[in-house]
């Protein structure tokens, strides 16, 4: 668990558990991993093949950047609830409707990653996360989603990729999410 979780299920307030820290006074054993600071021991690979654990977090724009900090917090608290060691955290601004998501590229071409864990499937691609997830087995390595059912109905999901693929080109990218949201809203809520 993070800083902040175990301050609050002790009855601590966070400012006095940063400064325990931070002082070297903490009664428990903590750990950094990337910005967040993890209590407890870090939990360590098992076997000689195994290799590296990778969160990734991604958000749109720098306007999401907060949310960037929260996404990794609940990416990591779950992997490491489902003990796997998390070795680094990814981070990443920008867009994935062009599909020029950098540091995601660079971890696929990555050999020493065998498991990359993301909160969405649209964190790291809108159209074909399957084919990912598909060439990432093909090498013995593996792509975690933390939340898989974001939309049940997979024909509900393409015609909100669609459409928000569409609205993309129309309107931009910035707010083609919301467009594209609001219109699968108003095709739901008006069935004639």
């Amino acid at each position: 668990m993070n800083l902040k979780e175990w301050a609050a299920a002790t009855g601590v307030s966070y400012a006095t558990a940063r400064r325990r820290y931070e002082s070297g006074t903490l009664p428990v054993p903590t750990y950094r991993l990337g910005r967040l600071i993890m209590v407890g021991e870090p939990l360590t690979a098992t076997g000689p093949d195994v290799g590296q654990t990778v969160v990734y977090a991604r958000v749109s724009s720098v306007d999401q950047k907060a949310d960037l900090d929260r996404q990794v917090a609940r990416v990591t608290v779950w992997a490491t609830g489902q003990r796997l060691p998390v070795d680094r955290v990814v981070t990443e601004i920008g867009s994935a409707f062009d599909g020029h998501c950098k540091r995601f590229q660079a971890l696929l071409g990555d050999p020493s990653v065998s498991t990359i864990v993301a909160e969405h499937r649209g964190r790291f691609a809108r159209f074909g996360a399957e084919y990912v997830e598909a060439a990432l087995r093909a090498q013995g390595r593996r792509l975690l989603v933390v939340d898989p059912a974001e939309v049940d109905d997979d024909l509900v999901r393409d015609v909100t990729e669609i459409l928000t693929s569409l609205c993309a080109r129309l309107y931009g990218r910035r707010a083609a999410a919301n467009r594209a949201r609001r219109a699968v809203q108003a095709a739901i809520e008006d069935p004639t």
